[in-house]
């Protein structure tokens, strides 16, 4: 049996990983730049986060949502800690594509409406509804499509006003920052317009924290910068650390009946183990201050190459824009230099998501292999 071929990948094996370096199997180690699409939040094989999971699997590693399990209160006791989110209810799955895919289906259960309004150059998953709220025809199926969606550029608050007006939509889903889309962010002004309207209307504000949420911007969730309080708020990638986990925080004026959601895998025992153990590391290492801290040099660092169009995103959920395509340039940092970074929609753009632990050392490793590349 062979693997169905769905995926382009780099001639790389790793086999081990600590903090911000993978290793392969010839043992060529690589400063990771891109955490797995965002997902590595703590750093590689972080002790505790080793500790806790083998302690767990020792004891229980899976059993059904059938029981309770005082684990899944742990975590959302903690996550309301640390997340400022303390009247948000939880509900956990496996998944971005999942948690979208789940607050979606539950603003419709709530609004008894169906249409979805998503932005243009979204990013919200592989699902049915998810992919359908997602701006990329490409990986929309045909039975996927039958799901109404209407696409509107960020920030056009006119186009939503109109749209909303209607009556017909259940839910507006975005990304604070787009990810795969390329690091756009609106303003301020536009997302507390955008609550504004969703109340108005009776439509679910849905922020889609996949990527963005654990602390990856410098504030727990990236809607924070901006002080609106969604509806709904999906997360997941940084939540494990690795570990297969999401989940959607959901409002209290949203009620909860037996059977209105349902996960075999979603807050397994594993699971939420991992998700303790980062919430802790987070906390006790104050990744989030790191975060912010090396951020601001990173951009200063990259303020000083000119070929640098714009630098773009915040915290550790940054983008470098160039005024050429960047494949050549990120094969190379990958295999002469041996660092992984990300790429986007926009094919002038170079993704950076490490681990929230980096170092300013490991910034200027960076910035000194891009000079020399730049410069050939």
């Amino acid at each position: 049996m062979n693997l169905f071929n769905v995926y382009p990948l780099f001639d790389i094996v790793p086999t081990k990983a600590n903090d911000v370096f993978v290793h392969d199997e010839n043992g060529t180690k690589y400063l990771d730049l891109y955490g797995g699409h965002a997902v590595i939040s703590i750093g590689h094989s972080h002790p505790e986060y080793v500790r806790r999971i083998n302690e767990q699997v020792g004891k229980l590693g899976f059993y059904s949502n059938s029981i309770k399990n005082p684990l899944q209160q742990q975590l959302a006791k903690e996550l309301a800690r640390l997340s400022n989110c303390k009247d948000h209810n939880l509900f956990l799955c496996n998944s971005g594509a999942e948690a979208n895919e789940n607050a979606l289906k539950l603003a419709s259960f709530h609004t008894k409406k169906k249409k979805v309004i998503s932005f243009k150059k979204a990013f919200h998953g592989r699902t049915s509804a998810a992919v359908a709220a997602t701006d990329n025809t490409k990986i929309v199926a045909p039975i996927n499509a039958q799901q109404k969606v209407e696409f509107i550029s960020l920030g056009d608050i006119v186009s939503v006003e109109k749209a909303l007006s209607r009556n017909d939509v259940c839910a507006v889903i975005t990304e604070c920052i787009q990810g795969v889309g390329g690091l756009d962010e609106s303003t301020t002004e536009f997302y507390k317009e955008l609550e504004a309207l969703c109340k108005k209307h009776d439509a679910l504000l849905i922020m889609d924290e996949v990527q963005s949420g654990f602390g990856r911007t410098g504030d727990f969730f990236a809607f924070q910068k901006h002080r609106i309080t969604p509806d709904i708020i999906s997360i997941a990638k940084g939540m494990g650390n690795g570990f297969p986990i999401g989940g959607i925080l959901i409002h209290p004026k949203i009620e909860a009946s037996f059977g209105l959601l349902g996960s075999t895998f979603g807050g397994n025992h594993l699971a939420c183990a991992a998700s303790l153990a980062v919430l802790k590391v987070l906390n006790d290492e104050e990744l989030m201050k790191n975060t912010k801290d090396i951020s601001s040099y990173f951009s200063e660092r990259a303020k000083t190459i000119p070929q640098i169009r714009q630098i773009k995103g915040r915290g550790l959920m940054l983008g470098l824009e160039f005024d050429f395509p960047i494949a050549k340039l990120r094969k190379n940092l990958i295999f002469e230099h041996h660092i992984f970074t990300g790429n986007a929609k926009n094919p002038n753009l170079i993704r950076i998501l490490p681990p929230l632990s980096i170092q300013k050392k490991h910034i200027d490793f960076f910035f000194e292999a891009l000079t020399k590349e730049l410069l050939k």
